[in-house]
């Protein structure tokens, strides 16, 4: 008896797992199988990723041949020199509006962009994202060439800002996290400049076809979202021709496309978030009226504003012919300044979806230090 018990103590010991001990041996082989999914899809990313990489620079290295034997001129199509494309990959390259300069993206379906852009100067190919970038004419008066700008104002998508229609724009940034969200955005990216800015704002005021009237001074130019009307901001859109979209309005000073003089179109430079340029301003130096001790909007063409401390290219008068004797009845938008801050601060441009008349192309708002923030106040990405 003594002997068939142990035997039986020792058969109920060996008998099978509990059910802790089941969970626990699934959890582990659970967390296992996780870690492995995980390691292998960054594998297989990193593996598309330089897939991609490659083919972009065939792409490009077959396009500048196309175009040293043929007289600079562009070819029509992305697969030109019979390069093999996978099929699950994109690969083509956009013609910029002038015929002399392109942008080459390459994408997967299941992957974020790896967009390429290399102009007609240039045999080098420089990695980012290209695509929702427009060509920006230079200006030697700014001392500026022909540069990529987001053609929308930058959205957060996981982390990261990108050019987009689609999305709420990203906000409640200040100037310091938005030079750095620019810089990551790409290789060779960066938060739009002082200069950048006014070579558009430049550049846009030109074009006929961005004022009511036809023509620059004549009526107003197009200052996009600024009358609270929704009193939020506003997402793109993909159509170009659709300027007026979410505003509620079919025409009028709410229009936020502007047209370039090289056809490329820019939204919400004037209206719906303000945006950071890079650019600040030391204490003592800001534009204002003498004796003012709070900060007020002025006019431009006020004969009292004092310029101070405040660079002499980007008042109007230097922007555009004729630009000094307009006010925010043409759409250009104020100046919200105080001349007698004694502390630095930041430059926002454009305008906030209730800035009304201080919206516009050359709006432009002193009131905030580099670390501030606010749910309307958004950036830009230059290249």
């Amino acid at each position: 008896m003594k002997g068939r018990g142990i035997q039986n103590r020792s058969y109920g010991a060996i008998d099978g797992f509990t059910i802790v001990e089941l969970l626990i041996v699934i959890v582990v082989i659970g967390i296992l199988a996780a870690i492995t999914i995980v390691a292998y899809n960054g594998i297989k990313a990193k593996a598309d990723d330089a897939s991609l990489q490659s083919e972009a620079s065939q792409l490009n290295e077959k396009i500048l041949v196309y175009k040293a034997t043929n007289n600079d001129a562009l070819p029509a199509d992305a697969t030109i020199g019979g390069l093999s494309v996978a099929s699950n990959h994109q690969l083509y390259y956009r013609v910029t509006p002038d015929g002399k300069n392109y942008c080459l993206v390459t994408s997967m379906q299941d992957n974020p962009a790896i967009g390429y852009s290399a102009v007609s100067t240039q045999t080098n190919i420089k990695k980012g994202t290209c695509e929702g970038y427009i060509l920006v004419p230079g200006n030697a008066a700014f001392s500026t060439s022909d540069s990529w700008v987001m053609k929308f104002e930058a959205k957060g998508i996981n982390g990261k800002a990108v050019s987009q229609a689609t999305g709420n724009p990203w906000v409640s940034i200040s100037q310091t996290d938005a030079i750095s969200a620019s810089t990551n955005a790409c290789d060779s990216c960066h938060l739009i400049s002082e200069a950048e800015w006014v070579t558009i704002a430049a550049n846009v005021i030109g074009v006929g076809t961005n004022w009511s009237g036809g023509s620059p001074g004549n009526g107003y130019i197009y200052s996009g979202h600024n009358d609270a009307s929704p009193s939020n901001a506003l997402i793109g859109s993909t159509n170009d021709s659709d300027g007026y979209n979410g505003t509620s309005n079919a025409n009028g000073s709410q229009r936020r496309t502007l047209t370039l003089s090289n056809g490329e179109i820019i939204w919400d430079m004037a209206g719906n978030v303000q945006e950071w340029t890079q650019a600040t301003i030391a204490g003592n130096a800001q534009p204002g009226l003498s004796g003012e001790s709070s900060y007020t909007t002025k006019q431009y063409n006020n004969g009292s504003l004092l310029w101070n401390g405040y660079p002499a290219l980007g008042r109007p008068a230097n922007v555009y012919s004729g630009a000094g004797a307009w006010s925010s009845t043409q759409g250009i938008g104020h100046l919200l300044s105080n001349y007698s801050e004694t502390g630095a601060r930041s430059f926002l441009r454009g305008g906030a979806w209730g800035s009304n008349s201080g919206a516009g192309v050359l709006g432009l708002n002193f009131g905030a230090p580099a670390y501030g923030t606010s749910t309307d106040i958004g950036f830009r990405v230059a290249r």
